[in-house]
C-alpha cells in the first residue's frame, strides 16, 4: 500500500456529489475486503486493477475503469505499479453508472477529466470551473461504453463452486456437456441456469475467465506463448485471436512497458 494513502471513506461527509482521489500503489498490492458509502470508479493510469465482489470479478487494464456501486463489498488487487485515480460518487448521483459493477471504456476526454478531478480540492466551488469539470465528468461517465471484462459468479452454490475452481485452473476447451454432467444436470437446464445467474452464455463466460487469468500475467511481462500454453490453448495464435477479439489489440501490446493503445493496423 502507498505510504500516503487517500482513504475514500474520509470523504463520506464531504458536501460534494463527486470527488476525485489519487493513490500510488507498489507492485502486487492487495486491499482486503471493504466497502464504501460512495460509489467508486477505479481507473489505473498505469498497471492493471482487478476488483472482486461477492458477485464476480472485474478487470481494468489501461483505458478501462471499474465501477463498484455504494455499499458493495469488494477486494482490490493490482498488477505492476498502479497509479490509481478514483472517482467517488454520492449515492444520489450514481444513476449514471447504475447499481451493478461494470467495466467501462475510458476515452481520451474521460481520462483527462478523471485525472483533472483528482487534482481538484474536495470542497471545490460547484458554481465555478471545478464544478463544471465534475458535471462534465458525470455526463461522460454516463456515455462511456461497457466493456466485457467481467466474470460474474452464479448464486447456486454448486455452480459457483465449479466457476471458482475454473478460475483456479482455467481450461478453454471445457464443454457445456462436461459441466452439466459434473453437476448432474441436463444440458438444456444447465445452459438456462448458467445464463440466468451470470447474464452470459457459458462460452462467453469461459473466455472472460481465461482473460481474467491471462491479462495480469501478460502485463507482468510473461511471454504470451507461455501464458497461452499454460491455459491450455492449442497455439499462441488461437489465444491471441481470442484476446484481440475481446480487447481490440493483440496480447503483446499489454506486455510490461508496452503502451496498449491501438495502432492503425490493429483497428
Amino acid at each position: 500500500m502507498a505510504a500516503e494513502w487517500n482513504n475514500p471513506d474520509d470523504y463520506d461527509d464531504t458536501p460534494r456529489a463527486v470527488i476525485g482521489v489519487g493513490n500510488e500503489y507498489p507492485p502486487s498490492f492487495e486491499l482486503d475486503w471493504h466497502s464504501h458509502k460512495r460509489g467508486q470508479l477505479l481507473y489505473a493510469a498505469t498497471g492493471v486493477v482487478i476488483v472482486s465482489t461477492p458477485y464476480g470479478a472485474w478487470i481494468a487494464p489501461p483505458e478501462r475503469a471499474v465501477w463498484t456501486p455504494p455499499g458493495v463489498p469488494h477486494a482490490v488487487r493490482g498488477v505492476g505499479h498502479v497509479s490509481s485515480r478514483g472517482i467517488l460518487i454520492a449515492p444520489q448521483a450514481c444513476d449514471v453508472l447504475g447499481e451493478a459493477s461494470r467495466v467501462i471504456a475510458v476515452s481520451p476526454l474521460l481520462r483527462n477529466l478523471i485525472v483533472t478531478a483528482c487534482e481538484i480540492e474536495p470542497e471545490y466551488d460547484e458554481g465555478g470551473r471545478d464544478g463544471l469539470v465534475m458535471r462534465l465528468l458525470l455526463v461522460e461517465l454516463g456515455r462511456a461504453p461497457l466493456v466485457p471484462l467481467s466474470v460474474p459468479f452464479p448464486a447456486t452454490p454448486a455452480l459457483a463452486g465449479r466457476c471458482h475452481a475454473f478460475l483456479e485452473r482455467p481450461r478453454p476447451h471445457d464443454t457445456i456437456d462436461a459441466w452439466a454432467q459434473s453437476l448432474g444436470m441436463e444440458r438444456r437446464a444447465f445452459t438456462r441456469l448458467f445464463r440466468r445467474e451470470t447474464g452470459m452464455s457459458f462460452g462467453a463466460w469461459r473466455q472472460q475467465a481465461c482473460l481474467l487469468v491471462a491479462l495480469p500475467r501478460i502485463t507482468a511481462g510473461e511471454p504470451v506463448t507461455t501464458v497461452a500454453l499454460d491455459l491450455g490453448y492449442d497455439s499462441p495464435a488461437a489465444f491471441s485471436t481470442m484476446f484481440k477479439r475481446l480487447l481490440g489489440v493483440p496480447p503483446n501490446r499489454y506486455r510490461a512497458g508496452v503502451p496498449p493503445h491501438r495502432t492503425p493496423d490493429e483497428t
